[in-house]
């Protein structure tokens, strides 16, 4: 068999953890194994096809690598979810205490309970939420 057919296998051998494990260096050295494959299939010799592979693979992952990690750790600019309650104003329904209540927030009705354990919020008035507890909004 040919050697470009090897490292044809040796690419989809290395395929098979990228699929498994979602580690993109396995791609990458992939590719590295498909440019080692077209370097054999022109002619080039089996030091240039190593040579190859090792470069093709080196700068991809020192290339791309920090790209993806700068992309995974970017956080999203707007807040979702139970983020995005946080801060919000909302009107007490029933009167809120450090025991519980309820408010409406967000077009929603939420259970709710005092920041401050001395604090009590009466019907109609405005509240800030602090944070959310599970399904409860924190206020003051």
């Amino acid at each position: 068999m040919d050697t470009w057919v090897w490292w044809l296998v040796a690419a989809v051998g290395l395929g098979i953890p990228l699929v498994v494990t979602a580690l993109p260096e396995f791609g990458m050295l992939a590719l590295g194994a498909v440019a080692a494959a077209v370097t054999s299939r022109l002619g080039g010799g089996t030091v240039t096809q190593f040579i190859v592979f090792a470069v093709v693979s080196v700068a991809l992952i020192a290339v791309v690598r920090p790209f993806a990690n700068r992309h995974r750790d970017r956080r999203p600019s707007l807040p979702t979810g139970v983020d995005a309650l946080k801060g919000r104003q909302a009107v007490v329904l029933e009167r809120v205490d450090a025991q519980g209540g309820r408010i409406k927030l967000g077009g929603e009705v939420w259970s709710a309970r005092s920041l401050d354990s001395e604090r009590t919020f009466d019907v109609g008035q405005q509240v800030d939420v602090v944070e959310i507890d599970g399904a409860t909004a924190v206020v003051m």
